[in-house]
């Protein structure tokens, strides 16, 4: 029950700060609102509460439940760059182009997720990750365009406050 009670806990934290992410960049309000709502239904569920919240506080994010309900919720969701990976028959693998919506739902669902593991440097996560991040180039640049403005509305707040 505690491993319920402890990814509920999660969830909600993440949903609120994305929720306030998605309202800095104007992502539209039922978007927001409904970001990562798969995350409620059982495939996924329990999925991430096994594998998340271990009873000795380990977190495996290699066990096939795991894998599977990751899987899942990329494929759910299209604030996922994974979700936008075409995998052709003849095994080539191709980025498509984000829309602009759902490029602001992606940033402000990593600002949300750093923010809900207190690890809220958005642009150093990025910079640690984006070699694994597989991207249309227009999407790239367009993303790295949004977090140096977040980087300086971050810096101007910083020498303001």
């Amino acid at each position: 029950m505690r491993r319920h009670l402890s990814y509920l806990r999660y969830v909600l934290r993440h949903k609120w700060f994305v929720f306030l992410a998605c309202w800095t960049l104007e992502v539209p309000l039922f978007i927001a609102l409904f970001h990562d709502w798969d995350k409620f239904l059982p495939d996924e569920w329990f999925g991430y509460t096994r594998c998340f919240y271990k009873p000795d506080g380990s977190k495996q994010y290699d066990e096939p439940q795991m894998v599977t309900c990751w899987n899942a919720h990329q494929k759910r969701n299209k604030h996922h760059w994974q979700y936008w990976m075409l995998t052709w028959d003849r095994g080539e693998t191709e980025c498509l182009p984000m829309p602009d919506v759902y490029r602001r739902e992606m940033l402000a669902d990593w600002i949300g997720a750093g923010r809900a593991l207190d690890k809220p440097d958005t642009w150093a996560w990025y910079e640690a990750n984006k070699e694994k991040i597989q991207l249309h180039p227009d999407t790239r640049k367009q993303l790295e365009w949004d977090l140096s403005q977040l980087k300086l509305r971050q810096l101007k707040e910083a020498a303001h406050g």
